[in-house]
């Protein structure tokens, strides 16, 4: 062959192999600019709640807000779109876990573009986007507005143009004074009027949060041993029975009817070593014991004015006074074994452990009677924010806007106090009514802390699940889960044998859930 054919091949395939590369590049440097693009654009977190036709009446049921605004919008429509940006900036102060002034204001949106939307959206009488309402979140619940109506407890926001205009707006319903620069736990204005009835009728939130964070304790700290096992079982009994939010106490009674189902099988295992991890929770940590929707990630009764106080110690004794003041005599002693238990196996806090069970240890005889467990709760906490007063006060290490007091103050209750002293004293120094003091406690951690939640669930049906949480509530009885009838109290047996059957049925008539 001459050279002169054999150069224009190499030539001819050069050229291919050049044009090819070119090519590759080409369609490389489009994907890498692409990619370059993508990694430039922030990720922006919507703040307002999405609701559609199916969860709007139960997202708006459950709601801790006092207040809710609903813009209902079209995605097609270009002021609607243009509209967001102004939105977000007030829901984000108030909507999720780093909002300024969670648990105020619930700030959603609908879009009556989707057609699942559209019945909804004529309830409301949306003649035009975007179209902003105000009111209580229960009066939206299975409710509508008319413009032309009188009296309407549901309001249409006027001035929802601007961020400024809409939280101006806002501010003059609520008498507040609430900005578009506040930040969490800055230019907070905490409620300091521990007189009103309103902020206890909301802990039942904070309970919830407290039951989740707990339970998320339990099962990522602790070895599930036989022992501690039982006071596991023992203390979910207790909130199946008397736990101030329904949804608590759903979630217990399935954990106990499923226990040996939801639990590994290495939990009983002999030689008690075991332990239940982060990497293998089993459907045990995977049961939402309290609803999908907690925990929220933030407090609202029990939230401190820094981010490292209050929060989930506030919310566990809540829910213990809660506890004492719901159970019936005979059951005083069960729950005050339960409640001991709990904390000396489960409470990750090593010197409040120690100094709480040493507390319950000091007990020397059995409580027969609700009121008696209820007043040595008090004492006990009373007892601990004694201590602490006097060494948060020299470590500088207190809430400055919640300080630890005796409980309950005088403006909160003055019949509890028999006689009148001028200046700081020790709680042992001061003259109780102890009959006063249980009618407060069973007032404030019963009837005015379940009230507001109470009127809620009201609208709430939820058939079979219901039917197992209320036989368990009005028959005052403990499930009793297989293999744990040693370390239960005798009288929990026939509810067992109940549980058992009614599980029975269920497995005959669908297939088992699936909790993951």
């Amino acid at each position: 062959m001459s050279r002169r054919p054999a150069i224009l091949i190499v030539n001819l395939l050069l050229c291919l192999l050049l044009r090819s590369e070119a090519a590759a590049f080409s369609v490389g440097s489009r994907a890498i600019l692409r990619s370059l693009g993508d990694t430039e654009k922030k990720v922006e977190v919507d703040h307002a709640v999405e609701l559609n036709a199916t969860n709007f009446d139960a997202v708006l049921r459950d709601t801790p807000a006092t207040y809710a605004v609903v813009e209902f919008f079209a995605n097609w429509c270009p002021a609607c779109r243009n509209y967001k940006p102004q939105y977000e900036k007030v829901a984000r102060l108030f909507n999720g876990p780093n909002a300024a002034h969670p648990g105020i204001i619930l700030m959603t949106r609908v879009d009556c573009a989707l057609k699942i939307n559209t019945n909804l959206c004529d309830k409301f009488s949306v003649g035009h986007y975007p179209m902003l309402l105000w009111g209580s979140p229960s009066k939206f619940v299975a409710g509508g507005w008319e413009p032309n109506q009188e009296k309407n407890e549901i309001r249409a926001i006027e001035d929802w143009q601007t961020a400024d205009g809409l939280l101006t707006w806002i501010n003059k319903q609520t008498s507040s004074s609430y900005g578009l620069d506040d930040e969490k736990f800055e230019n907070e204005q905490l409620p300091s009027n521990i007189s009103d009835p309103g902020q206890i009728a909301r802990a039942v939130y904070d309970v919830e949060e407290a039951t989740t964070t707990a339970f998320d304790i339990i099962l990522d700290h602790k070895m599930i041993k036989s022992e501690t096992r039982a006071s596991l079982i023992r203390f979910l009994q207790v909130l199946v029975a008397h736990h101030p939010s329904r949804r608590c106490r759903k979630g217990s009674a399935k954990v106990l009817v499923n226990f040996d189902d939801f639990s590994p099988s290495h939990m009983q295992s002999a030689d008690k070593q075991e332990v239940v991890n982060n990497n293998g929770k089993g459907g045990l940590g995977n049961f939402p014991i309290c609803g999908k929707e907690v925990p929220r990630g933030y407090w609202i009764f029990c939230r401190g004015s820094q981010n490292d106080t209050r929060g989930f110690s506030c919310g566990l004794w809540v829910l213990l006074h809660s506890l004492s003041v719901r159970i019936d005599d005979g059951e005083s002693q069960f729950t005050f074994t339960a409640v001991c238990d709990f904390i000396h196996n489960f409470f990750v806090c090593e010197e409040c452990r120690q100094h709480f069970y040493q507390m319950c240890s000091s007990v020397t005889s059995p409580f027969n009677k609700t009121r008696d467990f209820a007043l040595w709760l008090w004492s006990t906490h009373n007892q601990v924010n004694e201590r602490l007063m006097k060494l948060e006060a020299s470590l500088k290490t207190g809430d400055p806007k919640f300080p630890k007091i005796i409980w309950p103050p005088k403006q909160l209750c003055s019949s509890c106090y028999r006689s009148h002293h001028h200046g700081d004293m020790k709680f042992r120094q001061i003259d109780w009514d102890q009959d006063e003091v249980f009618k407060f406690l069973t007032n404030y951690y019963g009837n005015t802390l379940v009230s507001l939640y109470k009127d809620r669930e009201f609208l709430r049906n939820d058939g079979i699940d219901g039917a197992l949480e209320d036989l368990v509530v009005s028959t005052n009885a403990v499930v009793v889960p297989v293999g744990a009838a040693l370390a239960i109290a005798l009288a929990s047996c026939a509810f067992g044998a109940l549980a058992c059957y009614w599980r029975s049925q269920q497995k005959n008539r669908k297939p088992r859930r699936s909790w993951n």
